[in-house]
């Protein structure tokens, strides 16, 4: 089999070309991989949420606005909070595109970080792909096909009571 990219010979069990480091298709590599690829799109309108919950300093949610759990809210109340397809993870999003261990929010005094884990689809915030990135109240992040709402508890408070 034959890159489609740069037309080097790949073995047939590559994920990605060893020469170019392109991406290959299911199809392609002939795996039978269950993580599927997804097309990232454009920004969904500002999302509105009925009610801000009530956190504590420091603490932060997320809240499902796109996907087949939208609505859900996920508290932020560790020190680090895995997100995933592996039923392990604590925040379990079921959904081939998304990586068994996709990413992990980390919690510390300065606020919520959002660090991928290496996931074949990427983690978005605001539309662009990160490795790694300190989330502020309102950040939008994609997940697979999962859109979530990052709130925080400071942010929260401002906007009860605006």
């Amino acid at each position: 089999m034959n890159c489609k990219e740069c037309g080097e010979d790949v073995p047939g069990e590559a994920n990605f070309c060893p020469s170019c480091g392109a991406a290959l298709s299911v199809a392609e590599a002939g795996t039978d991989d269950t993580t599927a690829s997804i097309e990232v799109g454009a920004l969904d309108p500002l999302h509105e949420v009925d009610e801000f919950p009530e956190l504590a300093p420091g603490m932060g949610m997320l809240v499902v606005v796109r996907g087949p759990n939208a609505g859900s809210r996920f508290l932020l109340d560790r020190d680090t909070t895995t997100v995933g397809r592996h039923p392990d993870s604590d925040i379990f999003l079921d959904d081939v595109t998304v990586s068994r261990r996709h990413a992990e929010l980390l919690r510390d005094e300065h606020g919520t970080t959002l660090k991928d884990l290496g996931s074949l689809n990427g983690t978005y915030v605001g539309g662009d792909r990160v490795d790694e990135r300190h989330l502020a109240m309102g950040d939008e992040l994609q997940i697979g096909r999962f859109k979530l709402l990052y709130l925080d508890a400071h942010g929260a408070q401002v906007v009860s009571e605006a």
